[in-house]
């Protein structure tokens, strides 16, 4: 075999390092050990040292140094060794080496620190940190320009602002990485304001961003919402060429995304030539984040009939607009779609497979979904609370409280964990514990009630009938009471009869909401409902005069991948004489069984219907009798309703799933309804 230069065989191990291929690498280091074995060049050394610390093999790295005489170990040995290590994560054993280099007595280069300061920000340990920027003031490296910024970079992400702005502030020379380093910590920790003014410094002083300083500029205008700035630096993209590329592309989805502004990101979207599956994950976010889940879930099969291999951002996404769009179907192949692309023990998509099923009316798979991931975060914790007190199951929702809080389970409950609980606690009825854990919330788990909390703790007392006691809460509130505080007590004077503080609640409703018609009607109703029939008509009659008009109630039901939407009194659908008969036949099975219609409920419907006099045909008794005729017996039929179900309806539910012996899931714009054997799990309490 014909003998090559050390120089040659250097580069073949390079070649190894940038194909990563360990196999070749091997193959050159068994020809120098053959060929060379009296005498390896130093230089020879260090190219092994690298390679093999650079494929993630410490063990032959390691060994090799420890082959190459002491008098031939220089800072090139070490730094490629302990470069190699931080590479691949091993930052423990990258300080090890380090150490053992100071006992040789040789002194870090510029290549050194910067390796050893990224292993500091790693390991999240400043105090290291420290000891090298002063190694490396002693030594007086840290005017390089890169250790500097690997010093700053540092400081910011273990969490030293101060020390990270001063040592900006004392850079002699600031490279456009060190300017790129500063934007990005500032939008990462929070100060988006600074990286924008960090920017402009930027241009001013003569700096030309790249691709790094467009897209962290871009998170900083999203967080601030600076749509203008945005636009502006949009054309500055433009006149730049940096328009045609697809990662400024996808930032600018984004960003325009969380503007608010879904036809610019659309544009942008459109306009991108080779899009890559961030382009489609940015573009199915956008219209999550803006409440067009149906352009979502569009977005998601487009994507998959373009061949895009679904990620786990993806289908989490997907599967928060199935949830709430009450998608069961959808969210069902999409869990497919998650279980194929082997990303179901993802913790992001098992929170939001929990959330889905929840959200959608099947606690079981919920449940299912919950007990089977590897490993479960707060949002998981948080997702099933939630569908246990949204599907009226708090027994279950407080139990699952009771282990997050253990002992066993490191999670610690945050804002969102006790709305949830509290929502169990009044949907069970158990006012004494979620009174407790409301009074005991900034002490027990430091968190400050909000209005949400105040919104369950007033729900709460009002489902109990202590209606007063719930004006009181509102009274003692901190801040400005909402919309939701206003509407639970307004509910509860509903159910109670308390005209007069319904009416508190009602005048204080339509000052933070003038347009909501349900407001006016439920207030009319409670007033109809007591006999006090003269200011009922006086609140429909301002109704009137303000020009407040009611959206038309409807109920849809999915069957076979195809939604079927109902109205009041719909004839239009082509399965209209079988709808009618089953109807028909249920009518006279409900009397037979002891059910008379209470056309007084009508009084307290929300929808167009109130004013009919028959609440025979209303739409989700239409969509319950076409479930009944279309999905196979023993299948639950889930029902979905953009207003309240009425009264009649909810009574006349619990005699027809004793009669046909069915599960019905009704999700109206309030909570879920279940019924089975003749009962429902709101208690009645709707």
């Amino acid at each position: 075999m014909p003998f090559h230069a050390p120089d040659s065989l250097g580069t073949l191990l390079e070649t190894a390092v940038s194909t990563r291929s360990s196999s070749l690498g091997r193959v050159v280091h068994a020809y120098v050990i053959r060929t060379l074995a009296n005498h390896v060049p130093s230089t020879l050394s260090n190219y092994l040292i690298n390679m093999y610390s650079k494929l993630d093999l410490p063990n032959p790295a390691q060994l090799v140094l420890q082959l190459t005489p002491v008098r031939s170990r220089t800072v090139v040995s070490w730094t490629a060794l302990i470069s190699g290590l931080v590479q691949n994560g091993h930052f423990t054993s990258a300080f090890l080496h380090f150490t053992n280099m100071r006992l040789e007595c040789i002194s870090p280069n510029d290549f050194t620190f910067p390796c050893l300061f990224k292993a500091s920000s790693a390991l999240h340990i400043p105090v290291t940190g420290k000891q090298l920027h002063a190694l490396a003031l002693k030594s007086g490296q840290i005017h390089d320009v890169f250790v500097g910024c690997s010093a700053f970079d540092m400081y910011s992400k273990t969490g030293l602002k101060d020390d990270a702005d001063k040592m900006f502030d004392e850079m002699p020379e600031r490279n456009l990485a060190t300017w790129n380093a500063y934007i990005s910590n500032a939008v990462l920790g929070g100060r988006p304001k600074n990286a924008i003014d960090a920017f402009i410094n930027l241009r001013r002083t003569g700096g030309e961003p790249d691709l790094i300083t467009f897209c962290a500029f871009l998170n900083a205008c999203s967080d601030c919402l600076l749509l203008q700035l945005g636009r502006q630096l949009h054309g500055f993209l433009v006149r730049s060429g940096f328009d045609g590329n697809v990662s400024v592309c996808n930032g600018l989805v984004d960003f325009y995304g969380k503007c608010n502004e879904v036809g610019l990101a659309k544009a942008v979207f459109d306009g991108i030539i080779d899009k890559n599956d961030v382009s489609w994950c940015s573009m199915l976010a956008v219209y999550v984040q803006n409440y067009e889940e149906e352009n979502g879930c569009r977005m998601f099969l487009t994507a998959r009939r373009e061949g895009v291999e679904p990620k786990d951002f993806m289908i989490s996404s997907v599967l928060s607009a199935c949830a709430r769009i009450a998608g069961l179907e959808l969210g069902r192949s999409v869990h497919a779609v998650a279980v194929k692309a082997c990303v179901e023990g993802n913790i992001f998509v098992g929170s939001a497979l929990v959330d889905m099923y929840g959200k959608c009316g099947s606690i079981e798979d919920a449940e299912i979904a919950f007990n089977k991931m590897p490993e479960r975060n707060l949002v998981c914790w948080n997702a099933i609370i939630g569908g246990y007190a949204h599907q009226g199951h708090a027994d279950m929702a407080l139990s699952s409280f009771e282990e997050m809080t253990s002992m066993r389970c490191e999670a610690v409950p945050n804002y969102v964990t006790l709305v949830c609980v509290l929502s169990a606690c009044s949907r069970a009825g158990a006012v004494e514990k979620g009174m407790e854990i409301f009074y005991s919330m900034t002490l027990k788990y430091g968190i400050k009630p909000g209005a949400e909390h105040y919104a369950c703790v007033v729900d709460l007392l009002g489902r109990a009938g202590l209606v007063d006691r719930a004006y009181e809460i509102i009274k003692e509130m901190p801040m400005r009471p909402t919309i939701s505080v206003w509407g639970a007590l307004l509910n509860a004077c509903r159910v109670y009869g308390k005209p007069e503080l319904g009416r508190i609640a009602a005048d204080n409703l339509f000052k933070l909401d003038p347009n909501d018609s349900g407001n006016h009607v439920l207030l009319s109703n409670m007033f109809a409902a007591t006999g006090r029939w003269e200011e009922a008509d006086l609140v429909r009659k301002e109704m009137k005069d303000v020009g407040i008009k009611k959206g038309a109630g409807c109920s849809w039901i999915s069957v076979k991948n195809r939604i079927h939407i109902f109205q009041a009194k719909d004839t239009s659908h082509e399965r209209n004489t079988e709808i009618q008969a089953m109807l028909t036949k249920l009518r006279e099975e409900m009397k037979a069984a002891g059910y008379i219609p209470d056309t007084n409920f009508a009084l307290y419907d929300v929808e167009e219907e109130e004013k009919m006099t028959e609440v025979g045909h209303h739409s989700e008794k239409i969509a319950l009798a076409f479930g009944l005729i279309a999905i196979p017996p023993g299948v639950p039929i889930r029902i979905t309703k953009n207003l309240r179900i009425c009264g009649d309806c909810h009574s006349a539910f619990k005699f027809i799933s004793g009669i046909v012996g069915r599960e019905v899931i009704v999700r109206d714009n309030n909570r879920f309804h279940r019924f089975w054997d003749g009962y429902c799990s709101c208690s009645d309490y709707w």
